[in-house]
């Protein structure tokens, strides 16, 4: 484990302890591993590429520096169990380390859905217990067929997660959305601008936003007069960010095999990449997504 990885595990912990675990009130005996802790743990997991938490537990044990920070490790199934339950956290700890870095004050917000396959053979389709969940959707960037669900993200310049959603592939993408910004309405200040592609056309999708205070901006499509462009420079952001999830945080390989399972790994991802540019932020390093420093 490099020292660039233990540094950022340390301010973690303290941010997360001090902002985002509410105090333990009441009587009970207090956990050996702390929601702070188990936090950290889930964003080493992904940082050092660990998908299968049984040889994730095995390395944290055999490994004295992690053993050291984490002396209470648990055994596989309780991190399972544990990892999903603190679901929430997770969330709220993307939300919170993003409120912390100056890219939340940014007018433009970039949007996009990519796939999160969760099946590659007929059998696992029938008998998965995401059925009703995930469904066949087509992957336009890779020219093929999936089954499993879609991330709707939106994020700021610089690919700090701001909202984000899994959905069914089938259902349309501006309803997603458009669901995903109400839902988020509080998120939303004056006149943001929101890039997403041309899949976002229409003039009801485009009244609807307005009337959420956002600008959308889109490329033009073939049949319209010049508005905007391309937007090219501006669509190889979010683009670049699909790549950092896929490539180095492996979204595509997260090992979910129920819905609480695939949401818990998806998150997982999304707090490695937002701690991340965190860090960053923090350190006054110039790429702000780049993770070479902590997957090692």
């Amino acid at each position: 484990m490099t020292k660039n990885l233990n540094t950022l595990l340390t301010a973690l912990y303290v941010l997360v302890d001090d902002h985002v675990v509410p105090a333990r009130t009441g009587r009970g005996h207090r956990p050996d591993l702390t929601d702070s802790e188990l936090i950290c743990l889930a964003v080493a997991q992904i940082m050092l590429g660990y998908r299968n938490e049984r040889r994730w537990v095995r390395h944290v044990h055999a490994t004295p520096e992690l053993i050291g920070m984490f002396p209470y490790m648990l055994s596989q199934s309780g991190y399972h169990r544990r990892l999903k339950t603190a679901q929430p956290l997770l969330c709220k700890t993307i939300i919170t380390l993003a409120a912390c870095c100056p890219s939340w004050f940014d007018d433009m917000w970039i949007t996009d859905a990519t796939p999160v396959p969760c099946g590659m053979s007929r059998e696992t389709v029938k008998r998965s217990d995401l059925a009703g969940h995930a469904n066949y959707g087509y992957c336009a960037s890779h020219s093929r067929w999936y089954w499993g669900l879609k991330l709707y993200l939106v994020c700021a310049g610089d690919g700090m997660p701001i909202m984000w959603c899994l959905a069914d592939p089938k259902i349309g993408e501006r309803e997603v959305l458009a669901a995903l910004l109400d839902n988020n309405h509080h998120l939303i200040r004056e006149s943001q601008i929101l890039v997403a592609d041309k899949g976002f056309s229409g003039k009801p999708f485009k009244k609807l936003t307005e009337s959420m205070g956002i600008r959308l901006l889109r490329p033009d499509r073939k049949d319209e007069t010049y508005r905007n462009g391309s937007l090219g420079g501006v669509r190889q952001r979010i683009e670049s960010v699909n790549q950092t999830l896929k490539g180095q945080l492996d979204l595509e390989r997260h090992g979910g095999r129920t819905p609480l399972g695939v949401f818990t790994r998806v998150a997982q991802r999304l707090l490695a990449m937002a701690a991340g540019i965190w860090h960053n932020w923090m350190t006054g390093l110039t790429s702000k997504r780049s993770l070479t420093a902590f997957d090692h």
